[in-house]
């Protein structure tokens, strides 16, 4: 990993290894994308969202608007968690007004023949890291990613995106050792596309399990839980000075544990989750991330305000990022974006 710059001098990275700061560190998931013009005419000229994902100028392009815009303290990868289930044989669309789409993988026998060497298909994704490690400011951290082995699951299995994970979930429930082959391959590469990140420049990494909240407690532990711990044991075995932030959405209380068992730096709140259980049980763990409601910040004023406000009054004393509690909406007006930025900022200790 390039070391142009030291650690120390990057807000982020000082907030995941425990440090308080007066001023917290702020980026936004999401912060590049369709809410900014700018995003929608770089769009147009790739064509398709994963034809995007795959030109390393235009995805260090969108990765680089927000950041020019905003000043974030963090830039995250153009990309997305589906490029992993691209490389590794089941073709992804991205349709127009109905998102992602797969051919639903049903059988078991399907399982085996998954391919785990994932580098080699998303090339572009690293040849896009290594120039943001160049273009980006000195000050700004950059975070690769990737979904969570149950996550991208539920996609591969359900053929697209589902409130209920209904088809993942009944594999899970009716042969739990198939169900955990597939596991098993994602897991594996899942580590080799992070680690390709780092070895490309990402300073950050971070592994989104969106769907963690819909398992019962029983299989939170098998299927989210330990998928994660042993993703983060091999990136730690191979690059010790990279922090994780984990992000189980909707996990609730269950977070404690996510956040105890995975071996994980950071944990990224939800919109739901309670800022008192976060402020008593979770930062004393570590660095928590969050967790402002995407709507709020379409909405703005004084309710974005006041909310803003309480997160950072509630969490702020101990190690914490600034955040949302799930991505910008297309709908966020930017002068909003800015107005938070500029509130989180201007308002130190």
């Amino acid at each position: 990993m390039p070391s142009d710059v030291p650690s120390k001098t990057k807000l982020l990275l000082r907030a995941l290894s425990g440090e308080t700061l007066k001023t917290p560190p702020i980026w936004l998931m999401r912060q590049a994308g369709r809410y900014l013009p700018e995003y929608r005419a770089t769009r147009t000229q790739a064509g398709s969202f994963l034809d995007l994902c795959y030109n390393p100028e235009l995805a260090e392009e969108v990765t680089l608007q927000p950041i020019r815009r905003f000043g974030f303290d963090a830039s995250i990868l153009f990309s997305d968690i589906l490029v992993v289930p691209d490389a590794m044989g089941r073709k992804v669309a991205f349709r127009e007004g109905e998102g992602p789409v797969l051919e639903p993988l049903r059988h078991v026998d399907e399982i085996a023949r998954l391919n785990c060497d994932v580098t080699e298909h998303l090339a572009p994704v690293y040849e896009t890291v290594r120039r943001l490690r160049k273009s980006l400011p000195a000050e700004t951290a950059l975070i690769g990613f990737a979904g969570a082995p149950w996550t991208v699951a539920t996609y591969i299995v359900g053929g697209s995106g589902s409130q209920d994970q209904a088809a993942a979930k009944a594999w899970m429930y009716r042969a739990g050792d198939e169900f955990q082959q597939l596991i098993d391959k994602l897991v594996a590469a899942t580590i080799e596309h992070l680690s390709a990140q780092v070895e490309a420049g990402a300073e950050v990494l971070q592994i989104f399990d969106t769907w963690a909240g819909s398992l019962p407690a029983l299989y939170f532990h098998r299927f989210s839980i330990a998928p994660t711990k042993t993703i983060v044991a091999a990136l730690r075995a191979r690059f010790p000075d990279v922090p994780v932030i984990g992000f189980p959405r909707g996990a609730g209380a269950l977070a404690m544990e996510y956040f105890l068992q995975t071996g994980i730096q950071g944990l990224s709140l939800d919109t739901a989750q309670s800022l008192s259980f976060a402020k008593e049980a979770l930062q004393p763990i570590g660095c928590v991330q969050g967790n402002l409601d995407p709507l709020l910040l379409v909405a703005g004023g004084k309710a974005m305000r006041s909310a803003a406000r309480h997160i950072l009054g509630e969490l702020r004393d101990r190690p914490f990022v600034f955040n949302l509690g799930h991505g910008i909406v297309p709908q966020t007006p930017p002068e909003h974006v800015a107005a938070l930025v500029e509130l989180v900022r201007g308002s130190p200790k």
